[in-house]
């Protein structure tokens, strides 16, 4: 979808070439006296367009206007959680008549925030998934224009926004994608695709130079399956060298059946999202390759499907991750987390500023948060504060849970130096100690993606979340200039060949 930034009136709206001119009316008093801000006041007064955020008022083909539909929708206080209300209800409405230029305009003035919260919202709602149906229908929409009182104020907004979008689509593409198309070798694919953008690098590696790094508990997962593993390495440089960079570190189990530790047919097919969170790794480097913010991240993401054969990991096993800590594997549907140890063990290498992780973790922080807030764990109150100050930004939000030691009782061994399951009691909390094990001295948080990545039932579909939230903390970072500088260490992978590592079978 094209979207483009003009400085509109409402008046000035209502001569848009446009198939739906969406109106967002806000609480506040409206003073122009051109017709169709007369007409919303009048009906605002008469009770037939409530100031609450979400609802609309259509009319078909009023006096004076281009479009032959208009749309008011109310904004309520106008902050971004009701703009984009009203932008979805809108947007939701229209999209029965399948409209291909769409003008969204502000009736009062509007910040950066506000307009960045029409785009993001725009291209959720009229959003659909087409890769793997015959007769694509894709979205009908081609053109939204949104209209401001001035459009220079907010330029900045607007462009991040869209870029924003840009990687929340690509996260959702991927997300959405059934396992036969989104192998951890397609991913990889992907993840190449993007260094064609300015300043992004991509690097990954096969079986083969895992097994040199010492990623005993990565391959593992990997052994059951047929598709060989990928471990992406992806690199933005938007800062001088010597700047510690961001390491974001996505959950790339492609297909998830369990394992040994067989998980429930019914709903089994939705294990195709438990990639998200690399999907949403990859989504972020797509906005960073548009934003261009001055800051350096680097992206890991350790891909495999998580199957059964002759060889797959069973319950009981020992496996010995790349930190040289054992791992007692009670379960074998608990494979996230081996796989992320070894990638947080790999992430040292690079002396990051921070390292987040990200992934569809745990069904128990489905339980603790529903699909509305993602789970938080940090180790640094700086980073917590900022991760939860961009979820809000952004509204991909977050919320912080504990990280007390005594979670960590139930994680203990008679085999090894580690179970990779403790009881069912906080099972999200328990997870997230054992990640903690193999994050350092860093700065390090844990996103817990599994109840917000994607919806299920009639609206099933990747989220593209927490990509919003992401680029958020990763822009206002780069704004504030908060990163340490030093001498960075040189990021050469002991064991691989000395030629770019190539992914091999």
């Amino acid at each position: 979808m094209d979207f483009q930034l003009k400085t509109l009136t409402v008046a000035q709206a209502a001569a848009e070439k446009s198939d739906v001119l969406i109106v967002l009316v806000g609480s506040a008093p409206l003073t122009s006296k051109d017709p169709l801000s007369v007409l919303a006041a009048s009906a605002r007064k008469a009770g037939d367009l409530p100031d609450k955020a979400g609802k609309l008022l259509g009319l078909y083909r009023p006096e004076d206007v281009v479009a032959s539909r208009v749309v008011l929708a109310a904004i309520g206080d106008g902050k971004p959680a009701s703009v984009r209300s009203g932008v979805v209800a809108a947007v939701n409405s229209a999209k029965a008549q399948a409209p291909k230029r769409v003008t969204v305009v502000f009736a009062q003035p509007a910040e950066g925030a506000a307009v960045a919260s029409a785009v993001t919202a725009a291209a959720d709602a009229s959003y659909v998934y087409t890769a793997t149906k015959s007769k694509a229908e894709p979205r009908s929409i081609r053109h939204l224009t949104v209209g401001v009182a001035d459009a220079a104020a907010v330029t900045g907004a607007f462009d991040a926004a869209r870029a924003t979008v840009a990687g929340i689509e690509l996260a959702k593409e991927w997300g959405n994608r059934p396992a036969n198309h989104a192998t951890p070798t397609l991913l990889a694919e992907a993840a190449k695709g993007l260094a064609k953008l300015p300043n992004i690098k991509c690097e990954v590696l096969g079986p083969k130079e895992v097994e040199k790094l010492g990623m005993g508990s990565f391959a593992a997962v990997a052994q059951g399956s047929a598709e060989p593993l990928r471990f992406i390495v992806l690199r933005y440089h938007g800062a001088p060298k010597d700047q510690a960079p961001v390491v974001l570190v996505g959950k790339g189990i492609t297909f998830d059946t369990g394992g040994v530790s067989l998980k429930p047919a019914a709903e089994m097919d939705e294990m195709k999202f438990d990639m998200c969170g690399a999907a949403s790794v990859l989504g972020t480097f797509r906005a960073l390759g548009d934003i261009q913010p001055a800051i350096n991240v680097v992206g890991l993401i350790p891909s495999c499907e998580n199957m059964n054969d002759g060889r797959a990991v069973k319950p009981g096993d020992v496996v010995t991750s790349m930190s040289g800590q054992t791992i007692e594997v009670l379960n074998t549907d608990a494979e996230g987390r081996l796989i992320l140890c070894d990638a947080l063990t790999y992430a040292k290498r690079f002396e990051p500023a921070a390292v987040i992780d990200i992934a569809t973790l745990t069904g128990a922080c489905v339980v603790a948060l529903g699909g509305v807030r993602s789970g938080l764990f940090s180790t640094n109150e700086a980073l917590a504060a900022a991760l939860e100050a961009a979820g809000e930004t952004s509204q991909d939000r977050c919320w912080r849970l504990p990280l007390d030691d005594d979670y960590a009782e139930g994680l203990k061994s008679n085999f090894a130096d580690v179970a990779n399951i403790a009881g069912r009691a906080g099972g999200a909390i328990t997870a997230a100690k054992f990640l903690q094990r193999f994050a350092g001295d860093f700065a390090w948080a844990h996103l817990d993606i599994a109840g917000t990545a994607w919806k299920s039932g009639a609206a099933k579909g990747s989220t593209g979340r927490p990509v919003g939230l992401l680029v958020s903390y990763l822009t206002s970072r780069a704004a504030s200039g908060d990163a340490r500088t030093g001498k960075a260490k040189k990021t050469k992978t002991p064991g691989a060949p000395a030629k770019k590592a190539r992914a091999t079978k």
